[in-house]
């Protein structure tokens, strides 16, 4: 009776062991493999609109993505955006007749014919769109620039200092844009642009903002208007 108790035993033991060459090897370490690295994640990108002074013109403002490092570039028109397909994409939209581009904005025109609450959608989902593919968004750079010629007078100078230091940042707030045209005599001509172009309040910002500023800063100017 002991015997087969004992050799009972020997067999249980005997299926217990790993068959040979089954296991690791004596003092071998486990295998083992590195986490995999994170997967890049695109940023996000996300579009608000935001109402301007000019009923005409509504503002998007964007975050995740810088559109200009400086300045403003003004599109009145389909023609005028041959070199730029962010401009070009907003133009294809039904409705859309004016583009201003800003650091991180867009400035959308549209005609009387269309109303905010059809079209705001659709340039939220186009503009999302386009900034998420990669394309180039304007092919000239160099025109992005404010800063005048070697030969600009000295009040010249002075203006485009001002408009870059203290007023088109004010006037972009509300989507649009002042850039300098030309001064002549005590005269300082403007341009003004994206929701400031077709403003019913631009002849206000114009004369008691813009030139009581100027004025104050500039002795030499007599009067500001603009194109």
């Amino acid at each position: 009776m002991f015997g087969k108790f004992l050799k009972k035993e020997e067999e249980k033991k005997g299926s217990a062991l790993p068959a040979h060459g089954s296991g690791p090897a004596k003092g071998a370490l486990p295998s083992y493999s590195p986490p995999a690295a994170p997967r890049a994640t695109a940023p996000t990108i996300s579009v608000f609109p935001e109402p301007t002074p000019n009923p005409a013109s509504m503002k998007f403002s964007i975050m995740g993505k810088t559109i200009l490092p400086i300045g403003a570039l003004d599109f009145p028109n389909v023609e005028s955006a041959t070199e730029a397909p962010l401009a070009q994409e907003m133009f294809a939209i039904s409705g859309v007749c004016g583009v201003l581009l800003g650091t991180n904005f867009v400035t959308i025109t549209k005609t009387g014919e269309v109303a905010w609450p059809d079209l705001i959608d659709t340039v939220i989902e186009r503009l999302t769109a386009f900034l998420q593919s990669g394309k180039p968004l304007v092919h000239f750079p160099e025109r992005i620039s404010s800063s005048g010629s070697e030969s600009a007078s000295e009040v010249e100078q002075k203006v485009r200092e001002i408009l870059d230091r203290e007023i088109r940042p004010a006037v972009a707030r509300d989507g649009g844009d002042v850039t300098f045209y030309s001064y002549s005599d005590g005269v300082v001509t403007l341009n003004l642009r994206g929701s400031c172009s077709s403003c019913p309040s631009s002849v206000m910002t114009l004369k008691m903002g813009i030139e009581t500023r100027l004025r104050a800063l500039i002795p030499e100017i007599t009067e500001v208007i603009s194109l």
